[in-house]
């Protein structure tokens, strides 16, 4: 009988749990191992970090506290109606954007405004062929009676923001209307907001963005989904509760006088929207959402060209904080405006951090591999939960708002969710690094090819910018974090493997996914052609 039950022991003896129940009570080096000031001086760091990403996490479910109990403070319908209706200038500013102005003019050509109380104004910056075109494209609507001008600066001082101001030189509206080239506005956009000015306190009327490429691929559906947490849940939460939030540069209205009270548009940030948002309202102007009005637009369909929208973005709002929290916190509004203020203009500090933990990941688990898995359990894994676990609720909790029926397909795109933002950490922290150090850039266009819905057709690469070093960082990042996931399996530090695995991902999908489409490009533009191999994969390509 016991020789029977020898080896029924030995298997449970050796079995996958009881081993993991050996190593969560394991105590080997219990009061043998004493950590030195260096270990201290890698520890201390990597916590501290920890904690201010877990703060920030933290702060999304206070996100979804004000969204649940303000959503329904927005206004459905206008308290009045104007009688008559007041002059409305449609802005539309341009920059080589051949492929998407033309779905654009006929667009806002489109908009159900009297004639004679509009004035479209197209600001085109275009240093291509975009300019004959699209000067050619409104010279035959305006034959056709619809009130358009074209506008075409030599230079491009100030960019979209010196577009926008100098455009105000020649405008007859009371209110402005702005769209970026990407954007296609429903005809009843301007019967839908225009009322809402009948308070004279309101500044800006902004209306939520979706997506005319969201299901292109599963980029664009990670990408969807990023935004409509800001605009399903954030915009709302902040709308609702009166705290401060901003005019997204397009696809709102806003009332001229708000501009020249704010002291107009300023072209130092790369987010000349937001800066004004919060200039004017310091100044005392209220701003208002309208979630149940869409504005359809295009996402970017390929990793760099993210990359780039989402670095000018994070690179701009950090200048933003640099130039406007002083002023901010010296003004006389109340604590939680301004506390809201630091969590909206500041979380692009995530990145930079995120890549010091990346650094000291490693060395961390190698001076704590005395620790047992309870320490894990009580001090590493609430950080962790606390920095990640929000992300999922936040941004699931935003696709089930939007979509009741369909919301639960978002949980299989969660893990490239998490994985994109891990894609952004290098662009985005040399973003926030150069924000802070004052270096100044220019504004980098995110190239749009008017491509709709799942239609595979070609996407032109003209407007492609080049990649340089960033995907090879990425790559050899990627790598360290391969060699991490090793070091973690061997040493048992299991409750690491989720975030690794995630951390090597990103990185391996931003790098690839960067060098497939630059050989693409290469091999398009023939710089191989002199290579036989390359002749014969250029024709397979």
């Amino acid at each position: 009988m016991l020789a029977a039950m020898c080896p029924i022991t030995l298997w449970l003896a050796l079995s996958p749990i009881n081993r993991a129940m050996r190593a969560l009570n394991d105590d080997t080096f219990e009061g043998i191992h004493q950590l030195s000031w260096f270990d201290w001086s890698l520890i201390i760091p990597y916590f501290i970090i920890m904690t201010l990403l877990a703060i920030y996490g933290a702060h999304r479910y206070e996100v979804i506290r004000n969204y649940f109990k303000h959503r329904k403070k927005l206004p459905a319908a206008p308290p009045r109606r104007f009688e008559p209706l007041p002059r409305v200038t449609v802005q539309l500013p341009l920059y080589n954007e051949r492929y998407v102005v033309e779905r654009l003019i006929e667009a806002v050509t489109r908009l159900e405004y009297p004639r004679e109380l509009l004035q479209i104004q197209v600001l085109d910056d275009s240093t291509d062929e975009t300019h004959p075109f699209t000067e050619a494209l409104v010279e035959r609507y305006r034959a056709q009676g619809f009130p358009i001008e074209y506008h075409h600066r030599t230079n491009r001082e100030g960019f979209k923001a010196g577009a926008l101001q100098e455009g105000l030189k020649t405008a007859t509206g009371e209110f402005i209307a702005i769209f970026d080239a990407d954007f296609v506005p429903p005809p009843d956009f301007l019967e839908r907001t225009i009322h809402f000015f009948t308070d004279p306190s309101i500044g800006v009327v902004q209306t939520r963005w979706s997506y005319l490429n969201r299901h292109f691929n599963v980029l664009t559906e990670v990408e969807a989904m990023l935004l409509d947490g800001h605009f399903v849940l954030e915009h709302v939460a902040r709308a609702g509760r009166g705290l401060f939030f901003n005019f997204n540069g397009t696809a709102g209205v806003i009332r001229r006088k708000m501009i020249e009270d704010a002291g107009g548009w300023q072209h130092d940030t790369l987010t000349e929207d937001c800066d004004l948002s919060y200039r004017a309202q310091l100044k005392g102007w209220r701003f208002l959402y309208l979630p149940g009005l869409d504005c359809p637009s295009e996402l970017p369909v390929d990793m760099h060209a993210f990359q780039l929208q989402q670095s000018r973005w994070a690179k701009g709002l950090t200048q933003t904080a640099k130039k406007l929290l002083p002023s901010i916190l010296k003004s006389p509004i109340n604590w939680r405006l301004k506390l809201e203020a630091i969590f909206h203009l500041t979380p692009n500090i995530a990145y930079p951090l995120m890549m010091v933990v990346s650094a000291l990941m490693l060395p961390v688990m190698i001076v704590r591999f005395y620790v047992g898995w309870w320490q894990m359990l009580l001090v590493d894994l609430p950080l962790m939960l606390g920095a990640f676990a929000s992300i999922w609720v936040f941004y699931l909790l935003a696709q089930h708002e939007l979509n009741h029926s369909r919301w639960k397909r978002s949980i299989f795109f969660m893990p490239a969710l998490l994985a994109a933002g891990v894609a952004l950490a290098v662009i985005n922290t040399r973003a926030v690094i150069e924000a802070l150090l004052g270096i100044q850039s220019s504004f980098v266009r995110t190239a749009k090819y008017a491509i709709t819905g799942q239609a595979a057709k070609p996407v032109e690469k003209k407007y492609r910018s080049r990649s340089g070093w960033l995907p090879y960082i990425e790559l050899a990042i990627g790598t360290y974090f391969l060699y991490m996931l090793s070091w973690a399996i061997d040493s048992r530090n299991y409750l690491a493997l989720p975030f690794l695995v995630l951390f090597v991902s990103g990185y391996y999908w931003a790098a690839f996914a960067t060098i497939y489409q630059d050989l693409r490009l290469w091999l398009k533009q023939g710089a191989f052609a002199g290579l036989p191999f390359f002749r014969a994969t250029r024709r397979s390509v």
